[in-house]
This record gives C-alpha cells, sequence and structure tokens, in this order.
C-alpha cells in the first residue's frame, strides 16, 4: 500500500514541473533536526562533564564514559540496525530512532546513579547509529536531482548547527539549571522532532543497503585506507583531550566553570568558519587541506599546557582548536570524494571508522586524564596528531590531486 505512494513522491521530485515544492523540503529540515539533536546528544556531555562527576560522585576520567559508549555504540549500529529491520519502511525507522532518543533522554534526567545514566546512554548510542545509517542518503529520495546538493547541505548543516548551537545551550542551560535539565529539554525536542519525522517525510520503503563486504573492499584502495587512518588519529586525538575540555579550561588556563558554555559557544562558531574556510580551499586543495588538519592540531594541543595557562591564551587556543576540527569533514570528504571508488560505501565506512573513535578517544582520554593528568593527556593527544601528519606525508600527492581512485 505504501510503495507507490513512496515511488509517486520520488518521481514528482524528480520530473515534476513544480520542483521547488514546499513539502519535500520540510522532510529534509526535519532530518536535519534529528541529526542536529543526535549530534548534540552525543556531545553534550562534554559541556556537562564536571557537574555530572561531582553530582554523581564519579572521577572525570569515569565520567568520560559518557561519551565513549555511545560513540562505540553507534559505530556498530550505524551498518548492523538497517541490515536487523530489513523491509521496514525508512520513515518509520527514523522516527522510532528520534523515538529512542525521547526514551534515552528521560532516563538520563532522572538516573539514580552514574551507571544507569551510562545505561540511557547506550540507548543514545543506538539511535545515533540507526538514524545515521540512513539519514546520509536520504537526500535523492525528497528532492529534484538539481536540489540534491542543497538538501544535503541542509540536512549536515545538523552537524555544524550542533557544535555552535546545540552543545553549548545545552551546556548553558545545564549550569544555569542542573545538568538533568539540560537532558530533559533535549528530550523534549527529539520528542518535536519525532511528530515531524511522521508527518513530513513521505513513505520511505528500503532499496538496497550497503552490505558489509562493500565496505571491506574500499579498504583496497589506498586513497580510502589513508582517509581512514588519518580519520581515525585525529579523532581519537582530539577526542581523547576536548572531552576532558572543561577541566582543561578550569585547572590549566584558570577559567571559572561558569564560563566554559560561553567558551563552548565561540568555539562552535570558530568551527563553521574552518568549516567555510576548508571547503573554499580543500576543493582545490585537498592534500594540503588534509594534511594542514593533523599539523596544526598538534601545535596546538601540544601547546596548550605551555602557553594557555592563563585565561587569554587559553581562550585564543580553544578558538584555534575548534576552527582546525570544524575543518575536518569537509576536508576529508573531498580527499574521498577523489579517491573512493564507491562514495556511498566509502562514507558509511568513514561513519563508523568516526563514531568508533569518538568513543575509543573519550576512553583512552579517561584512562590517561585519571593516570597521568591533564598535561600528560594533551601530549598524548598530540602525538597522534604527529602520527596522523606523518601518514599523510608519507603519501603521495598525486593520489589525490590527480583524482580518481588508486589501489
Amino acid at each position: 500500500m505504501e510503495e507507490p505512494q513512496e515511488r509517486s513522491v520520488e518521481s514528482v521530485n524528480a520530473t515534476s514541473g513544480n520542483p521547488n515544492s514546499a513539502a519535500p523540503w520540510w522532510g529534509v529540515v526535519a532530518v536535519m533536526a534529528g541529526i542536529f539533536l543526535l549530534v548534540t546528544a552525543e556531545q553534550l556531555p562534554i559541556g556537562l562533564l564536571s557537574q555530572v562527576a561531582g553530582a554523581l560522585d564519579v572521577t572525570p576520567g569515569i565520567a568520560g564514559l559518557m561519551v565513549t559508549v555511545p560513540g562505540v555504540v553507534a559505530a556498530f549500529s550505524a551498518p548492523l540496525l538497517p541490515v536487523a529491520v530489513g523491509r521496514l519502511d525508512r520513515r518509520i525507522m527514523l522516527t522510532l530512532m528520534m523515538l529512542l532518543m525521547v526514551v534515552a533522554s528521560g532516563l538520563s534526567a532522572v538516573a539514580g546513579n552514574f551507571w544507569l545514566l551510562l545505561g540511557a546512554r547506550v540507548l543514545v548510542g543506538m539511535s545515533i547509529g540507526g538514524f545515521w545509517a540512513i539519514a546520509g542518503g536520504l537526500a535523492p529520495r525528497l528532492v529534484a536531482p538539481a536540489q540534491v546538493s542543497r538538501a544535503m547541505t541542509v540536512i549536515f548543516g545538523g552537524i555544524a548547527g550542533a557544535s555552535v548551537l546545540g552543545v553549548p545551550l545545552g551546556t548553558l542551560l545545564g549550569e544555569w539549571t542542573h545538568w538533568r535539565i539540560a537532558f530533559a529539554a533535549l528530550g523534549g525536542f527529539s520528542l518535536a522532532t519525532a511528530a515531524a519525522l511522521w508527518c513530513w517525510l513521505p513513505s520511505l520503503p528500503p532499496r538496497e543497503p550497503v552490505r558489509l563486504a562493500t565496505l571491506g573492499e574500499q579498504l583496497a584502495t589506498r586513497g580510502v585506507r589513508v582517509a581512514v587512518m588519518t580519520t581515525g588519529l585525529v579523532v581519537v586525538g582530539h577526542f581523547a583531550a576536548y572531552t576532558f575540555i572543561s577541566p582543561v579550561l578550569q585547572d590549566i588556563s584558570g577559567i571559572a566553570i561558569g564560563q566554559v558554555g560561553s567558551l563552548l559557544l565561540l568555539y562552535g562558531a570558530a568551527g563553521i568558519v574552518g568549516n567555510v574556510a576548508a571547503g573554499l580551499f580543500a576543493g582545490r586543495h585537498p592534500y594540503t587541506a588534509v594534511l594542514l588538519i593533523p599539523c596544526t592540531l598538534l601545535a596546538v594541543v601540544g601547546s596548550f599546557p605551555l602557553l594557555g595557562v592563563v585565561p587569554a591564551t587559553g581562550i585564543a587556543l580553544l578558538m584555534l582548536w575548534g576552527a582546525i576540527f570544524g575543518s575536518v569533514a569537509v576536508s576529508i570528504q573531498t580527499w574521498l570524494l577523489r579517491t573512493a571508488p564507491n562514495t556511498e560505501a566509502a562514507n558509511a565506512l568513514m561513519a563508523f571508522v568516526f563514531n568508533f573513535s569518538i568513543g575509543t578517544g573519550a576512553l583512552f582520554g579517561g584512562r590517561l586524564v585519571d593516570g597521568i593528568g591533564l598535561t600528560g593527556t594533551l601530549w598524548a593527544a598530540s602525538a597522534l596528531f604527529m602520527a596522523g601528519a606523518v601518514l599523510i606525508i608519507a603519501t603521495p600527492a598525486r593520489l589525490v590531486t590527480q583524482g580518481g581512485p588508486r589501489g
């Protein structure tokens, strides 16, 4: 009963005389809102880490598991959940994933101890992985071919929006009220987004998914291997250090906890600047754009314990850090477009690597913070950035600059 409806929507979008119809764009906006909330949910504990650790009587390193757990769960959920649900309409699946986020946020808000909160974070990871696996390829099914690029920009704008608005505003709400209120608010917005997905998306029967074997085949191409390994090193290093940015700013730079939320807002704004700058630069110089990422992160994070010892320099380094990391997605994506034999499969593989690296980085950083302290953790993260820089330097520039996949 639903499949003819779905074909009708897609055929209208592809061939209709009214490609600018507002209806499919409301679906695009709903998907963007879902990604915005999911990224916010995944990273919100970074800004609330000190509050949660103090309230639930755990160390900052243990509290960092709030980022580790959903990252790892999301990594494995992304390729596995679409297979598990089989022929379930993707409109239903996206709505269910957002309702799962409602449940997870509610449980987080009322959790009586840290381990119950961590259990709720498992549900967050499932929601992120399942939603992301479907949402990334929806644009061609919602709008006319000429509008696909714009729709993808809107959908993935949810990532940048979460960095600039979602996480900082959630942190500020937690500081002004209570961290439980921030999680509860996330649940409320997730419920509204679930309703929007159900009302604004057309029926979306599944198409042939990217298979696990296809993901593995991408690694036979050198350009994809380098992109995957560089992403892993950079993201693990970043989240090993950035997960604990609240205590870093307080203990190293002497910044009051009440100012952290505002600074994370500026960090997110710097990330937008970095994203735009990388978008302009990476299209012409993809090799250099990717090489600059680990090199500049090495300089910024490695020097933080030495130069960021007063509020002014700590804030300056934080802004530069945000701008650099904001360039990662567009720079790596441009590299993949030049080297991957199957861009869709390579993107699915990258989603797994990125989410797994978020969780691994937070776990790695948590062990280091509890073992060798904040300064040692920043320098350990810098060592990973150095390894990423060496990997890129050892890769011939022609692999990317000449375009086309290479083995």
